[in-house]
């Protein structure tokens, strides 16, 4: 390696270490201190979480939204987490409820904020509601309606059925059905329980596309971190150790598009990370799937990109939370996939399974791709666009993680 490139290098790994302090800076998230959330909540556990990615053009109008949420883990006390990190005005919160989608009428409820049912959310800003008295079901849909007017904060690709009932009248409570779908969450980032099964925490999945859903049957959650959480609580689950150390739930960090370093589809992940992963309730294990999207956009990079993860590592030990980390999945034919690409990504790969990145590895790549032809996804188990997984491959995914290394 010549002089200039070693300098190159340098270079590279020290503007790394920059970006990663700005990060902590730039996307630290004030919490209401009466009502926070984080992973120190002792008793609180995630059931379920949807990444914000940005802000939704053209919101501000006062409208209902109801979001579709699909919870892992059950309790007896719900809170919700409201958010306006990326408006730039106040955000006007006028009514939100939680109800169960199997009987709405009956389980609507109001949730209030340090007592109050209307606040307002400063700009980059989120508020956390206060405990509610809830029976949570361990893996069912919840309603969470919220009435608000102002900027909207958004995960537009969230691979379920919401709805919106325009103009400016409240119908948070109505348990009717609105006429209008959409396939993205509004204003609601987290669900956390506290109950029994909470102690055991949760584990955060931080990725991409892959681990949004992309490829996966709307509406039916078949995402492979659907199929994670039904492993941990069906029978599966005594593959993982009985001393109450696996976690229960399972939080999906996913942001299609997203980069590990490139900034392409929202933050990019280490300037998301203490966020969307180390800062929900009860984190217990990180599992970090991202990288690919930063090959494909250009990033030649391998020792970039694996010091990348490395940070992520350290990050999370220094909170005292394990980091896992999924091999890159096959891209073979797609475009954008090119032989430099394929040279980076096997680079990657073996660095990965070689150790020295994660404290595990779930070798999605050997899961997925194609047995006669490696460099590509299996085609029972591509989508079609040769980059994600069909619900079949979501399945295998899921079921390729060694539980006990959670």
């Amino acid at each position: 390696m010549s002089m200039r490139t070693l300098r190159s290098h340098a270079g590279r790994l020290a503007l790394l270490a920059v970006v990663v302090l700005l990060a902590a800076a730039v996307y630290a998230v004030v919490v209401p201190a009466r009502a926070g959330a984080g992973s120190d909540d002792g008793d609180w556990a995630g059931t379920w979480y949807g990444a914000p990615v940005g802000a939704e053009p053209g919101g501000g109008a006062a409208r209902t939204v109801r979001n579709v949420v699909h919870t892992s883990l059950g309790g007896s006390r719900a809170r919700v987490t409201v958010s306006n990190l990326f408006g730039n005005v106040p955000l006007d919160l006028r009514h939100t409820t939680l109800a169960t989608v199997a009987d709405p009428a009956r389980t609507m409820r109001t949730l209030t904020f340090r007592g109050l049912a209307r606040v307002s959310v400063p700009a980059g800003e989120e508020v956390v509601s206060d405990p509610l008295a809830f029976e949570v079901p361990a893996s069912d849909d919840l309603y969470v309606s919220v009435y608000a007017a102002g900027p909207v904060t958004w995960h537009p690709g969230a691979q379920e059925t919401s709805f919106v009932a325009p103009g400016g009248v409240d119908r948070a409570a109505d348990p009717g059905m609105f006429a209008q779908v959409t396939g993205a969450w509004r204003y609601v980032t987290a669900l956390d329980v506290q109950g029994p099964g909470a102690a055991a925490g949760s584990v955060v999945v931080i990725g991409d596309s892959i681990t949004e859903g992309i490829g996966s049957t709307p509406g039916t959650d078949r995402r492979w971190t659907d199929v994670l959480a039904e492993r941990l609580r069906g029978p599966h689950a005594a593959l993982a150790p009985d001393d109450g150390s696996a976690p229960r739930a399972v939080l999906n960090a996913g942001i299609g598009g997203n980069g590990l370093l490139t900034r392409l589809a929202g933050p990019t992940g280490l300037e998301r990370f203490q966020r969307d992963a180390l800062g929900r309730a009860g984190v217990h294990t990180v599992i970090v799937e991202l990288g690919i999207n930063d090959m494909l956009g250009g990033e030649r990079d391998s020792a970039a990109l694996l010091a990348g993860m490395r940070e992520l590592v350290r990050v999370g030990h220094a909170r005292g939370v394990r980091v896992l980390g999924t091999t890159l999945s096959p891209c073979g034919g797609l475009r954008t996939c090119t032989g430099a690409v394929q040279r980076v990504r096997g680079a990657v790969n073996s660095a990965i399974r070689g150790g020295g990145v994660y404290d595990e590895v779930v070798d999605i790549d050997r899961v997925l791709r194609d047995p006669y032809a490696p460099m590509a996804l299996w085609d029972p188990y591509d989508c079609g666009d040769r980059l994600h997984p069909s619900d079949a491959g979501y399945s295998a995914m899921g079921k390729g993680v060694d539980l006990g290394a959670l």
